[in-house]
Order: structure tokens, then C-alpha cells, then sequence
């Protein structure tokens, strides 16, 4: 192609690339927001659709209670009739306890009853609920069902309330009664068969097509539909304006092209020579219009790139040898500070400069040292051997204020009025780092840090850490193309403190419970055993306490999983509130727990006992109830105490005991403890043990140092995981 043929179809590109991306962005606009719309309507009809089938499901259910109260068998088929002719139900059904009908009201709806809360099918004569009839013993006695008829005119009601036309169907394909139009009703099916879940589909004429059921609680199986509200002729009208556009861009293009060939031809040849390697072409400067201007330029890009080649050239080899360690390092180890050192390392290097240093924002909101380069003789104070001796306040000097504002400051350097703890140096550059979406996940005052009440003044800045270079070499000071370099880095540095922070995150989630906050069931299988063996290294006793909460089930079944989950964490704050600093609290699953007490004979372990019931036991626990009033579930716990080792003779054998133990605490009527009874005597071998482990005579085995009184203050420690079933004993 030549270049006016060249010059022709970039100017057309350029000028009808928009037109054409206009015209399909208007009309895929249009037709977007028109799906929108007609989805938005969709939904709240089908909200609507929801909310009058439980309407009237609660009134059905409403009327069968009313007949099923009646506690006289011969009066309950005149409460029936009642219900009935108080219009709540069309027809109610009475049944014994064999499912035989005993009473039916006259006039009920034929077909097919179906049940509110039953397994939905066809066809659909009529809704219904069913109440169960029993006796003062709780034996079955029958049932009760009220219902109500599905048919034209309770879907004309449906189409009137949501203001769409509601169809319902019998089996797939096949329509029981439709508020459709009688032309539009096969569209209408096929789009229904295509929908899928609560998603929305189209037909050919532009209506938008919705299922609704059948479900649990609507077992109805419903489609509805509206018109869209695309104007008509729309793609006509945007056809006819691109070709229009396209008409007066081809001749202006055929103008253009013909008086700018000659001079754009020159230059077309001379960007070849240079292509090819030739830095040596220059353009002749036959005007001084624009195009003048553009070979001007052209020649002096030529000469100045000829330079620039070599030394990017041999910068970006370097940059790429210390990129390659640099990402070697953050795919190898977590350790952060070997990581910062490489970070360092490399931005001194490709920068050029003499000294530099890597600081972190500390909790209270002072930048610190976390790796230094090249600062002896620059320290603020006397110990140049610590990174930690320099530490700048976040808003103070140009470290403070490079954290504060998140923006990179570069220049010379002028000694401030008052110390800030910043090294001195001839020139400087500072780069800002943060997390990857720190500043959308922790608010946009304070990306840094995430926002909280009581912050120390000057924590709240807008960067996670600083990167700084001190004095370049080779030239008076750092320039742009440093910053961007610099930036690079701290993007890294920044990438590695969150992979740190995200480990040790991981490693913490992993072995915590998110609901109690207690540890986890895994922890407790490395604790028991690490235990175990510090008591035996040390001559001491571990004390263990299985703790469960007495008729759990009852809380859940009567209030509610919510309910239960309360009575967990409420359970879970006080077993720390009684525990000392030391001891361990986990939660074993559902509403089991297990706390270790560390160097504890069976007397502090049974004291513990005491306290945990009597803390458990003396007030209920406060959690919302079906009503919104606060409900007060009265708790009790039951614990099985073991001692290691006169219990057990190692950790999963002490557990056990102490399981076993808790069982005869439920056996002997809940709400208690019970300690494990000794085991029964083996051949063993005399050995010398630790004068302190000997048992009294009161058979209470007792741990006899001064150091490990059985207090019973502090807490446990805690933290997120999953929570467990429940087995609800």
C-alpha cells in the first residue's frame, strides 16, 4: 500500500473508529440498560410473587391452628366451618391419625392439594398448609390442612400485585392459566425454558422472561414476563449516521493524503533507515509548517537516540540480573528482613547511589529502620551498628512527610531547624510503599494504617514503609527516571511485607477457631503433646479438663443455631476470664471443649472445675429471640478431669481420662465434675523420680513446687476458625 493509501485509512480509522464505537456503544447501551430495567422489575415482581404465596401460606397455616386448637373432636368440624365461611380458607380437611379424612368442608378446591412446605408437583388444584393434631401426651392424632385454589383468578391477583403478566404452568411446556396475551404465550415458554435459576431471558419481540418456583416455600412453578422498552428504530438511525460520518471521512482523507504525501513520503523512508539499524538518517527540512517541524524533530531524535541506545542497553541488563535475584528471593523465603536487604541491595545498584535504607511504619506511628546501606558517619545517634537508631515520626522531616502524603519527594538536602533523626546527605530520593489495595481496604483516611479510635498522633499515614537513596553517583542529584526505578522497588518491597504478614496470618487462621476464638482441635494435638513432654522433662503434672455443655441440642433446637453460637462464644469469654495466662483453652468441636493447665495437680484442677461450673452456672446467658426481646438461657457445663502422668502415660492416653471422666460427670445428673479414677495397677519397675510428683495420702495427685500455685486468673489465648457441629449431649 503506498502511503496516501496509508495516510487514507489511518484518517479513516481514526475518524470512524470512534463513530463506530460510539454506534455500538449506544446501542449496546440502550439494550443493556433496557435488560437492566426489565431485570430490576423482574426481580421485585418475583419478590412480590414470594411474598404474597407466604402471605397466604401463613394464612392457611393461620386457619388450620385455629380448627387444630379446638381440643373437642366434635367441635372441630364446626371450627372448620368457620375458618371457611370467615373466608380464611376455601375448604379445610380433617384427618386421623391413619390419614383417613374424617371431615371436609363443603365447597373445598378440587385437584390436587398442595402443601406449602412440601416437595413441589403437578398439577396444582390448590395450596395448602398442614398442622399436625396431638393429644396432651404428644401422641399423633391426625392432621389439619386449610386451602386455598390456585386458579385463574388467584394468578389475575398475582399479575395485579406485581404489575407484570404471570403464567403458571402445569408440566413443562404446557400452561395451567396465563394473564399472557394469547399471541405472545409461545414465545413466552420457549424463553421460560431457556432461564435458568433466577436468571433472565429473552424472546424475539423483546419481551424479558423470568421463573419463579417451584422452591421450598413457593412451590408454585410460575413464569413471568414483561415488554422491553428499547425505541423502535433504533439501529436504523445509528446505521445511517455512520454512513453518513464515513462518507465525509473518505473525502477529507482523500485531500489530506494528496497534499501531505510528498514531505510524509521522505519521512517514511527515513523512520525505514532507522528501523534498520541506520541512527545515521536524516529528513531534509523543507518547511517550517508542521510537518518542517516533525523532520526537525525527527533528526534530532535520531542523534539523540544513538546515544541513548548504549546506555540503556547496558541498564537494562543490569536492571534484569538484579530483578531476577530479586524475585528469586521473594519465591524462595519468608523472611523479611533477608528480603529487604535484596531490595536494597538492588535499588542502590541500579540507581547509582552511595547509601539508602528501608523503613517500616511501627505501631505507633514511627517510621524505623529496617535495613540500612552505606550510612556510617550519617546516624543521628552513636550507634551506627542498629538499624533501629534511626527512627523518623511519621509527618516530621522528609521521611515523616513522604510517609504522611504517600508521594515520592526527590532533591538536595537542607539541614531542618530541629532534629528529626534523618541521616545527612548531599541528595536524596523517597519513595512511598503500601500493600497491593491498602489504600481501598483500610479507608481513604488512612491507608496505611486501618482505621481505629486511640491511634497515637501521627499513625494515621499514607504508606506501609519508605525506600530511600542517598547522594547518586555520576551525576548532582536523582532525577524522574530514578523515582520510576525506585518505585519499582518499593512495589516489591511493599508485595513482600504483605507476604510475610499474609503467612504468619495463615499460619495463626490455621490453628484457631473463628467462632469461640479459642484454639482449634489441631493445636490441641500439638499442645497436649508438647505438654506432656515438659512435665515429664521437668518432673511436673498437667492437669486436663474436658468441658461440655449440658443439653446443648435443647439451645439450638429451642432458640436456634444463632442462640447456640451466642452461648459458644459467651461460653468460650468467661472460660478465659477464669483461666490463668498459662493455661490453654480450646474448643474440640461443636460444644466440646479442653483446657490444659499447666503444672497443676488434681486439687488446683478441681478448683478450676468449681469456678468454670459456678461461673457457667450462676448466669444465664443473654441472646436475642424470635420476638427481638432478650432471652436468658439458663447453662450448665459438666467436666471430666485427668492428671498427667497419674492418669495416663502420655497425651492422647490423658485425654481419654479426662473424656472418660466427663461422661460420669453426665452419667451422675450433669452440672459437675468428676476426676478419673486411678488406672488399675501394673508391673512396673521402681525408678527415682522427683520427690514433688508423690501423690498425699488423700489420693488427689498434687504437683509440689512453690512456682506453680494453682491460681486462676489470666486468659487463654485466642482466635479464628471454623466452627464444629455439634453432638449435643
Amino acid at each position: 500500500m503506498t502511503l496516501r493509501g496509508r495516510l487514507t485509512a489511518a484518517f479513516l480509522a481514526v475518524v470512524l473508529g470512534p463513530v463506530l464505537l460510539g454506534a455500538l456503544f449506544v446501542g449496546a447501551t440502550l439494550s443493556a440498560v433496557d435488560r437492566s430495567r426489565a431485570t430490576e422489575r423482574l426481580g421485585l415482581a418475583a419478590a412480590g410473587v414470594r411474598t404474597s404465596i407466604d402471605a397466604l401460606c401463613q394464612q392457611l397455616r393461620a386457619a388450620a391452628d385455629a380448627v387444630a386448637l379446638v381440643a373437642d373432636p366434635v367441635a372441630r368440624p364446626r371450627a372448620a366451618d368457620q375458618v371457611v365461611g370467615r373466608g380464611l380458607a376455601a375448604g379445610v380437611l380433617i384427618a386421623d391419625a391413619a390419614g383417613r379424612t374424617s371431615y371436609a368442608t363443603a365447597g373445598g378446591p378440587p385437584g390436587r392439594w398442595q402443601d406449602c412446605a412440601g416437595a413441589p408437583a403437578t398439577p396444582i388444584g390448590a395450596l395448602s398448609a398442614q398442622v399436625r393434631l396431638r393429644d396432651p401426651a404428644g401422641a399423633d392424632l391426625g392432621a389439619v390442612a386449610a386451602a386455598q385454589p390456585v386458579d385463574r383468578a388467584f394468578v389475575a391477583r398475582l399479575a395485579a400485585v406485581t404489575g407484570v403478566a404471570v403464567t403458571l404452568l402445569d408440566a413443562p411446556g404446557q400452561i395451567t392459566h396465563t394473564t399472557e396475551e394469547q399471541g405472545v404465550r409461545a414465545a413466552v415458554l420457549a424463553a421460560a425454558g431457556k432461564a435458568r435459576g433466577n436468571g433472565v431471558a429473552g424472546t424475539g419481540d423483546g419481551r424479558y422472561v423470568r421463573r419463579v418456583g417451584p422452591m421450598p416455600g413457593q412451590p408454585l412453578p410460575l413464569v413471568l414476563s414483561i415488554p422491553g422498552e428499547r425505541p423502535p428504530g433504533l439501529y436504523g438511525a445509528l446505521i445511517a449516521a455512520v454512513a453518513l460520518a464515513a462518507l465525509l471521512a473518505v473525502l477529507t482523507a482523500w485531500r489530506l493524503a494528496r497534499v501531505t504525501t510528498r514531505p510524509l513520503g521522505e519521512l517514511a523512508g527515513a523512520v525505514d533507515r532507522v528501523a534498520q539499524g541506520d541512527l545515521s538518517a536524516r529528513v531534509p527540512v523543507r518547511s517550517r509548517d508542521e510537518i518542517g517541524r516533525l523532520a526537525s524533530a525527527f533528526n534530532r531524535m535520531a542523534r539523540e537516540t544513538g546515544s541513548y541506545v548504549a546506555a540503556l542497553t547496558s541498564s537494562r541488563d543490569q536492571l534484569r540480573n538484579h530483578l531476577a535475584v530479586l524475585g528469586d528471593t521473594l519465591a524462595s523465603t519468608h523472611d523479611l528482613q533477608r528480603i529487604l536487604r535484596v531490595i536494597l541491595d538492588s535499588a542502590i545498584a541500579a540507581t547509582g547511589a552511595r547509601a539508602g535504607a528501608v523503613l517500616l511504619v511501627d505501631a505507633e506511628g514511627v517510621l524505623v529502620g529496617r535495613c540500612v546501606e552505606g550510612l556510617t558517619g550519617r546516624w543521628p545517634t552513636s550507634d551506627p551498628a542498629d538499624p533501629a537508631t534511626l527512627r523518623v515520626a511519621v509527618g516530621a522531616g522528609v521521611l515523616g512527610a513522604v510517609a504522611a502524603t504517600g508521594e515520592p519527594l526527590r532533591g538536595r538536602w537542607t539541614p531542618p531547624d530541629a532534629p528529626t533523626g534523618e541521616p545527612s546527605c548531599e541528595t536524596y530520593v523517597a519513595v512511598p510503599f503500601a500493600t497491593p489495595g491498602g489504600a481501598e481496604s483500610r479507608g481513604p483516611d488512612r491507608p496505611g494504617h486501618p482505621p481505629a479510635d486511640g491511634d497515637p498522633p501521627g499513625s494515621a499515614c499514607a504508606a506501609l514503609g519508605v525506600l530511600v537513596l542517598y547522594d547518586r553517583l555520576g551525576g548532582p542529584e536523582f532525577h524522574d527516571d530514578d523515582v520510576v526505578t525506585l518505585r519499582t522497588f518499593a512495589g516489591h518491597a511493599a508485595v513482600a511485607v504483605e507476604n510475610v504478614r499474609v503467612h504468619e496470618e495463615a499460619q495463626r487462621l490455621s490453628l484457631t477457631d473463628p467462632l469461640t476464638g479459642l484454639w482449634n482441635y489441631r493445636y490441641l494435638r500439638e499442645s497436649i503433646r508438647r505438654e506432656v513432654e515438659r512435665a515429664n522433662r521437668f518432673g511436673r503434672m498437667l492437669s486436663v479438663l474436658a468441658l461440655d455443655l449440658d443439653r446443648f441440642k435443647r439451645v439450638n433446637d429451642t432458640w436456634g443455631h444463632a442462640a447456640g453460637d451466642a452461648v459458644l462464644v459467651e461460653f468460650a469469654r468467661r472460660v478465659r476470664g477464669v483461666i490463668r495466662e498459662v493455661d490453654l483453652a480450646f474448643r474440640q468441636g461443636g460444644e466440646e471443649f479442653v483446657v490444659l493447665l499447666p503444672e497443676t495437680d488434681a486439687r488446683g484442677a478441681t478448683i478450676v472445675a468449681e469456678r468454670l461450673g459456678a461461673v457457667v452456672r450462676d448466669q444465664p446467658v443473654t441472646v436475642e429471640g424470635s420476638t427481638d426481646e432478650p432471652v436468658h438461657v439458663p447453662v450448665t457445663v459438666s467436666i471430666g478431669i485427668a492428671v498427667y502422668p497419674d492418669h495416663a502415660v502420655d497425651g492422647q492416653q490423658v485425654l481419654d481420662a479426662a473424656d472418660d471422666a466427663l461422661y460420669a460427670a453426665k452419667a451422675a445428673g450433669r452440672d459437675g465434675y468428676r476426676l478419673a479414677p486411678a488406672p488399675d495397677p501394673v508391673p512396673t519397675q521402681e525408678i527415682p523420680v522427683v520427690a514433688v510428683t508423690v501423690s498425699p495420702p488423700d489420693g488427689l495427685p498434687q504437683a509440689g513446687t512453690a512456682d506453680a500455685p494453682g491460681t486462676v486468673q489470666g486468659g487463654a489465648s485466642s482466635g479464628p476458625h471454623p466452627p464444629r457441629q455439634s453432638r449435643g449431649r
